[in-house]
């Protein structure tokens, strides 16, 4: 199931989200933009949803929205003491049980009415971890019958492991059916499908996708087993990175996929029906397909379809004794590098939201993983000073490369002067482990200090600008002045980082004194300090009287080009914008000198 989302209308139920967030791996979101925005949009992206508030001010905020049971995300209910707990919507589709799961933690007896849950026990629609049902549209009215007193019987291999239906009017001439079985079976009764096999997958390094997916649907289709059954796809862990194996996933019901170590596979060499040689020298095992999916079913495990080949790739299945809940081997890593924007949870996107809820480790400077609030809650937190980026975005890789998933988090947006380009220079060089060299990585962007500070100003970046770091760790100073003279020659707006530190104190001085060669001595400057977060400040100020001293490390400066002017609004506010350049185009009504005056 997907993190669900806690929410709360007021301080009251913070203690009480926090707790729910840390025990169920939840997210707590925050509701700077209003809790109707939050709650609406966190059921419109289909996210299970904790409500820590009244019951009925949750169901008119989403009463609007209310159209598919099917595909609506489970919501539940806690009063703010935590003494009541009421599933409200999709009792069978999850929030029964996040409701019982949220009464043990708080001691509180959840309200679930939905009448199966009640007289049985259980939701048929919904089968405990290791079991799927394979044709759910069936399940309504197999619980109607059973309500109205209709007895069953269970048929298939599989009905003596069922042992979740205790409760259920199960007997041996029952005049309803329900089937427990892995094969696909066409019928109108329910199917529940243990998830007992295990596929193992080998292939040739950048085997076609939809060759893999190929090999593995003619497979289960020559052998009648349904793919509902299939409890993982598992590999050698240097597959990890192969695009082939997602396909795989996806034609076994979007099973998860795990990798082994050589070293692990190869202690199945002796239950192989294919060793080879050959694969032992390639990767150090004697069979990647069978091993794979031996070591992934246990010592129970049965092969049942030995080694089938295509052109480039392998594929092998093992039955398991019993469904398996919780698959063995380790998954592929992930490293989310995102941007959070200048710290303000309402400039932070939805996706990085999810990034980051998603992440088990979260990797940066202290700082800004503070400024995640709530939402670093339950995670291991991986904190460094500033400074020591490189050895951050190593850890963060290497943190991944265990299988771990990894939320790298910068400030602004993380490919602007932040660490997103680290991390691909470490891959390009190579010099990482072969586990952080196979993650997979994805880079979601966030509202940069320089689009901020343009928003409170006004609209300075108008027309053509560029960004300037003054920073000369990285980059030679004398390359930086030559960037400086060009982009003063341009016309071009400038907004310069890392504009001052303790020991740099000289490089904004020459730059303003540059532009001054330039540009008017009343071009305006802004200056804009804790963007986002408490003691924000903006000024401006002439290009003439800008002093370093006014500056600090947290501070975004903006210098206007040659165009760039002010207006001031009634109650007295002073805005910066530089005009889009039409200011010479016949009958716009826009020619203007820079004193505003028309020409």
């Amino acid at each position: 199931m997907i993190k669900p989302a806690i929410i709360t209308a007021t301080d009251g139920g913070a203690d009480i989200a926090a707790r729910i967030a840390t025990a169920l791996g939840g997210e707590v979101v925050g509701r700077d933009a209003g809790v109707a925005h939050t709650l609406r949009n966190t059921f419109l992206d289909a996210r299970p949803i904790i409500a820590v508030m009244a019951a009925g001010a949750v169901i008119r905020m989403l009463a609007p929205l209310l159209a598919d049971k099917q595909s609506e995300p489970p919501v539940v209910c806690v009063s703010e003491d935590g003494s009541a707990v009421v599933p409200l919507l999709g009792g069978h589709h999850g929030a029964n049980i996040l409701a019982r799961r949220i009464g043990e933690l708080l001691n509180a007896k959840p309200a679930i009415t939905t009448a199966g849950d009640l007289r049985f026990g259980v939701a048929l629609d919904e089968p405990p971890g290791g079991w799927r049902l394979t044709n759910p549209g069936t399940a309504k009215s197999a619980m109607a019958r059973a309500l109205a007193g209709t007895r069953f019987r269970a048929e298939g291999e599989w009905a003596e492991q069922a042992s979740w239906l205790r409760d259920f009017p199960l007997n041996g001439d029952g005049e309803s059916v329900l089937h427990f079985t892995t094969v696909q079976l066409e019928t109108d009764d329910p199917v529940f499908a243990p998830q007992v096999h295990c596929v193992g997958i080998g292939c040739e390094r950048g085997a076609d996708a939809a060759e893999i997916e190929a090999l593995l649907r003619e497979t289960l289709a020559d052998t009648n087993i349904s793919s509902a059954s299939i409890a993982g796809v598992w590999s050698i862990d240097v597959k990890a990175d192969e695009a082939g194996l997602a396909a795989a996933s996806l034609a076994s019901a979007g099973s998860p996929v795990r990798f082994f170590t050589a070293e692990r596979l190869e202690e199945e060499a002796p239950r192989l029906a294919n060793p080879s040689d050959i694969v032992f020298a390639e990767v150090g095992c004697h069979g990647v397909a069978e091993g794979a999916a031996l070591a992934a079913a246990g010592k129970g495990g049965e092969l049942i379809v030995t080694k089938r080949k295509s052109a480039r790739a392998t594929v092998a299945i093992v039955r398991a004794a019993a469904p398996i809940v919780e698959p063995a081997g380790r998954a592929r890593g992930s490293l989310a590098v995102v941007g959070i924007g200048p710290g303000q949870a309402l400039w932070r996107s939805p996706e990085v939201s999810r990034m980051v809820g998603a992440a088990s480790d979260l990797v940066g400077y202290g700082l800004y993983l503070d400024l995640l609030g709530p939402l670093a809650d339950g995670k291991t937190r991986h904190d460094y000073a500033l400074g020591a980026e490189e050895e951050r975005v190593r850890v963060a890789m290497e943190l991944a490369g265990e299988g771990r998933a990894v939320a790298l988090v910068c400030s602004g947006d993380a490919g602007i002067y932040a660490m997103a380009t680290l991390v691909f220079e470490l891959l390009d060089s190579g010099n990482l482990s072969d586990g952080a060299k196979r993650i997979a990585i994805e880079v979601s962007p966030g509202i940069s200090a320089l689009q901020a500070a343009a928003a409170r100003a006004g609209a300075p970046l108008g027309h053509d600008f560029c960004t300037i770091s003054l920073s000369d760790l990285l980059t030679p100073w004398e390359d930086i002045k030559q960037r400086v003279k060009t982009a003063a020659e341009g016309d071009f707006v400038i907004a310069f980082y890392n504009p001052v530190s303790r020991k740099r104190r000289t490089q904004l001085a020459y730059a303003r004194d540059e532009l001054l060669n330039h540009r008017p001595a009343d071009t305006p400057v802004i200056l804009a300090t804790n963007l986002g977060r408490e003691g924000e400040t903006i000024r401006t100020v002439p290009l003439c009287e800008l002093q370093v001293d006014d500056v600090d490390m947290l501070t975004v400066v903006i210098v206007g080009s040659s165009n760039t002017r002010t207006a001031r609004t009634g109650e007295g506010r002073e805005w910066v914008f530089t005009p889009r350049g039409y200011s010479a185009k016949a009958g716009s009504g826009l020619s203007l000198d820079k004193k505003g005056e028309k020409v």
